[in-house]
């Protein structure tokens, strides 16, 4: 007997285009990127004499913000300046662009040797939403996304990506700021208030509400459900595919309104 298809849960009719945020949302590098975090933190904050670096750290000063953005707030916690440097500064040297590079060095180091899965409710959702022919886009403050989703296998399946470098080569503002999301949903040619931002970030979700998207959905990979709430997310599912239904059958029906 053949499996029915996957559509779309209810909640999502009527939008256009799903603009996903990548790390945590569509791929797990968001781990990889913690521990590239802590190994950049923990020795620099130790050797200063200031608080210990910790999970908690990387999703209040951290994640979803561009990576230099993410030195600079992680710092300013504990009360650290460092000239700001340039993107071309080396990884040992002690600048907020140097730390940034440091951190990624590490990052893809892993990335290749280890590579990527990307989650799979998270595709079966795309797929969906594929299969609908609705539009679909990467939005992302990493420098690093085309590589990562070529790591996870899902170049294919979008078209679009709107990463730190796109964001640089166009003066684009990082999350908070809606600026990308606004600027992909421009390059789909879709309306915001018929496209929804889907984010695990605090600063993704908060992007999503202050560009007036048509859905915020927030994914709680850590963040905690009410705080992705309290930053704007319409709601908040544990994963993406509480967001796909089975059609003909109750083995997956969605529970979301």
């Amino acid at each position: 007997m053949a499996t029915a298809p996957d559509r779309p849960a209810a909640v999502l009719d009527g939008l256009d285009a799903v603009l996903f945020d990548l790390d945590g949302v569509l791929t797990p590098t968001a781990v990889v990127h913690m521990h590239a975090w802590a190994r950049l933190f923990t020795p620099l904050l130790d050797a200063r004499g200031a608080a210990p670096y910790t999970d908690a750290d990387y999703f209040a000063h951290i994640d979803g913000k561009p990576r230099y953005e993410g030195v600079r707030s992680l710092l300013a916690s504990r009360g650290i300046e460092l000239p700001w440097g340039d993107p071309t500064d080396s990884p040992d040297t002690e600048t907020v662009c140097g730390l940034g590079n440091r951190k990624n060095a590490v990052f893809t180091q892993v990335l290749e040797t280890e590579g990527v899965t990307p989650y799979p409710g998270s595709v079966r959702l795309v797929d969906a939403l594929l299969a609908q022919g609705r539009k679909v886009a990467v939005v992302s403050s990493s420098r690093n996304a085309v590589p990562v989703l070529a790591a996870a296998g899902l170049t294919d399946r979008f078209p679009l990506v709107v990463d730190g470098l796109v964001a640089a080569a166009h003066g684009l503002a990082g999350k908070p700021d809606p600026a990308t999301y606004l600027y992909a949903a421009d390059q789909l040619g879709v309306p915001r208030e018929r496209a929804v931002v889907v984010e695990d970030a605090e600063s993704g979700v908060a992007s999503g509400r202050a560009g007036a998207f048509g859905l915020v959905v927030g994914v709680d990979r850590g963040a905690g459900a009410d705080v992705l709430r309290e930053q704007g997310a319409d709601l908040v599912v544990d994963d993406l595919a509480e967001l796909v239904t089975t059609t003909g059958t109750d083995e997956h029906e969605s529970t979301l309104p």
